[in-house]
């Protein structure tokens, strides 16, 4: 980033360089229809006359016409439009592809099935001369339900990414991975680039985590997260999502990943660590059970109690995962300042 020797402190860059390009990274596995539709969005967008952007399309291991859907919107030229397959499947190491075969100031990862509005990237821009040395900034994620949800599932937006935080740009602790742009110096000093932890979306399975792994790791960094309301998004949610049983699964990944994020950067002895596991895995449990012994007694909200349940259900399952490795890889991943970043927050 071009810092004199002496000048680098975390969560800081040097003015002078201030970014003016954005690599938009989309990662896409065999959903070509879906990405027709975000590729044509993007076409819309309006951009400041100072800013430089472009698009990489990540095929990850599709098998259906991924590659000509690309073709066709490159033909176009309307983007500055490139494609690169990655065969190693989830939303983890093509996301890493992205950022390696990028070269700008900012990343964007948007995904496969967001829509973003015409004035996106121009919000994104005014944030980012605004706040120069932030780490990433998040726009508003609105749900776009091609069917209606059962009642459920609408309170469970963080499920879904669903991103509203209000009307007002503001500092945040996390944010999702949907439209997530980030300083290419903040990643790499995560130590992100160097080493992704956690699995996200693998083929069919439900694995989640990718996108709170990289949040976590920037602001662990030093650097600060921001809330942009003004670039607006619209994620698509396919018919197949619009269920309880999905609701479960997904509330379940999302237990379990946060169970990774919290142990894995635990600083100090590992009899520590174990109490802080259990600790958290009866509360969770607890609260989850009480939930579920209200909503008998009541007759009312059993579904929402059930998911909570799986979540709790899913941290436990985490815990496993993270005692399963081991000391050394535990102390190797985070470290001591993510930690110290989750724990207290």
């Amino acid at each position: 980033m071009g810092l004199k020797s002496g000048d680098e402190r975390p969560g800081e860059v040097n003015p002078r360089t201030t970014p003016t390009s954005i690599d938009i990274v989309i990662c896409t596995h065999s959903r070509a229809s879906a990405l027709d539709a975000v590729l044509a969005a993007l076409a819309r967008l309006r951009a400041p006359a100072d800013i430089r952007w472009s698009v990489l399309v990540v095929d990850n291991a599709s098998t259906d016409d991924t590659p000509q859907v690309v073709e066709k919107h490159r033909a176009k030229g309307v983007l500055s439009l490139r494609y690169v397959r990655e065969q190693t499947l989830g939303l983890t190491p093509a996301r890493l592809r992205g950022v390696q075969e990028t070269a700008a100031e900012w990343v964007a990862f948007v995904d496969d099935d967001n829509l973003l509005d015409a004035g996106w990237l121009e919000a994104m821009a005014g944030a980012i001369g605004e706040h120069p040395n932030a780490g990433g900034f998040g726009g508003r994620v609105c749900l776009q339900w091609q069917v209606e949800p059962p009642a459920p599932l609408r309170q469970f937006g963080y499920c879904f990414a669903e991103q509203e935080l209000g009307d007002e740009p503001k500092d945040v602790k996390s944010l999702v991975g949907a439209g997530m742009v980030l300083s290419r110096a903040a990643l790499e000093a995560s130590g992100w680039t160097q080493g992704p932890l956690l699995e996200d979306r693998v083929g069919k399975r439900l694995v989640s985590g990718g996108d709170a792994e990289i949040a976590a790791r920037v602001r662990g960094a030093g650097f600060k997260l921001r809330y942009v309301p003004t670039a607006v998004m619209q994620h698509v949610m396919p018919p197949q999502r619009a269920s309880f049983r999905y609701l479960l699964r997904i509330a379940w990944a999302l237990g379990a990943s946060e169970a990774s994020l919290r142990l894995l950067g635990w600083p100090g002895e590992y009899a520590g660590w174990k109490r802080f596991a259990a600790k958290e895995q009866t509360r969770r449990l607890r609260q989850a059970l009480r939930g579920l012994w209200w909503s008998v007694r009541t007759r009312r909200e059993l579904r929402s109690a059930l998911v909570w349940l799986a979540a709790a259900r899913g941290f436990s399952a985490g815990v496993r995962q993270v005692r399963a490795l081991g000391p050394e890889k535990r102390s190797a991943v985070i470290g001591a300042a993510h930690s110290q970043h989750s724990l207290e927050d």
